[in-house]
């Protein structure tokens, strides 16, 4: 081969590897753009995406969480992804679909997402219920039977949206003296389950299980941008304009945590519209699906996390779904297709 051949070879190649590099960090539109460029551009974007189709969660979790799609040519959803929950303004782009054999996750995890994540959403103070406990095993239990951590006891009242009654529990939090392996810990390890993102002709993409599911196990969190109220209210509104022309959906969550005084409560605004993890599939249920809602606080923390367990048994293939609140008739309000027997005809919405 010539030197001039084995330039044009190297130049190729090294155009090969940047195209590696970057086009993971595109958007669909974008990523269709670039493929029509030339045949090569065309080959990489297709596998980039049937890797982005085969895990929603781009590593982030334990076991891929693949897009199954048999109603039309839409291979996936596109969004950012995050863990947990995140307070400061997300990154505009992530990178989605890498053929490198270092997880992606690695890039973007808890310890390397800096302001992001929730984790860092913690004060410092010397009361033993919220700087962390001294267990030697968060597990051993006092002579009541109930368990002796500090961290697991405070149980306030809790409203989802529209005055839905949370359950409560209390983890472990960054300054407890127990490890990540700690039974006090259970969502803090992220989506240990095997699931699926099925599309539905009516309901769009829902979330579903894809192995069985005793009552009981902790599903995920709902992670998302919390957002203030002010901030909500603006965005709901555009939102519901967007409704209106499109079959565009929306992932707002309303919380509301009662202080015992009933008079006042801690509002939460979760929103995984944009930036969330795979909780922004789980569809509504009016006969209220088959998870639980609970409401975690680690010790030492600001701000509570919204966790899903499963109410019943599940079995494998079945859709995960909850009730986002109560019905309010809203005008052009959006239709609701869960097919229970107690169908009440409308999603609910919040009075933002």
């Amino acid at each position: 081969m010539s030197r001039e051949a084995k330039k044009t070879c190297s130049t190729q190649q090294l155009f090969f590897e940047c195209a590696e590099l970057f086009l993971p960090w595109l958007s669909p539109s974008d990523l269709a753009s670039a493929s029509s460029a030339c045949k090569t551009l065309h080959c990489i974007s297709k596998s980039i995406t049937t890797r982005r189709a085969s895990d929603a969660s781009r590593n982030f979790e334990k076991h891929p969480i693949p897009f199954i799609n048999t109603i039309d040519s839409q291979p996936y959803s596109y969004f950012i992804y995050t863990p947990s929950q995140i307070l400061c303004s997300p990154p505009l782009s992530q990178p989605w679909g890498s053929n490198l054999q270092k997880p992606i996750s690695n890039l973007f995890s808890s310890t390397n997402f800096g302001p992001y994540m929730t984790s860092l959403l913690f004060i410092s103070a010397t009361d033993e219920s919220t700087s962390g406990c001294v267990c030697k095993s968060c597990s051993e239990e006092e002579d009541d039977g109930e368990n002796g951590c500090p961290c697991s006891r405070f149980k306030p009242k809790v409203l989802l949206g529209l005055g839905q009654d949370l359950e409560m529990m209390t983890e472990c939090g960054p300054s407890c003296d127990c490890g990540v392996d700690c039974g006090n810990r259970l969502t803090q390890r992220g989506v240990s389950i095997r699931l699926k993102i099925f599309k539905d002709e009516r309901k769009g993409w829902g979330l579903y299980a894809a192995q069985f599911l005793p009552r009981g196990e902790f599903i995920c969190e709902y992670a998302g941008e919390l957002l203030t109220t002010q901030e909500a209210r603006k965005r709901q509104k555009k939102y519901d304009e967007l409704a209106l022309n499109s079959r565009f959906s929306a992932a707002l969550l309303v919380v509301r945590e009662h202080l015992p005084s009933g008079k006042a409560c801690l509002r939460i605004n979760i929103d995984a519209t944009r930036v969330g993890n795979i909780a922004r599939f789980i569809n509504h249920s009016c006969d209220g699906g088959n998870l639980t809602t609970v409401l975690v606080r680690n010790s030492g923390a600001l701000l509570p996390r919204l966790c899903f367990f499963a109410s019943r048994d599940i079995v494998e293939g079945e859709e995960l779904a909850f009730s986002y609140g109560e019905v309010r008739i809203k005008q052009n309000g959006l239709q609701c297709f869960c097919g229970s027997s107690g169908c009440l005809g409308a999603l609910p919405s919040e009075q933002t």
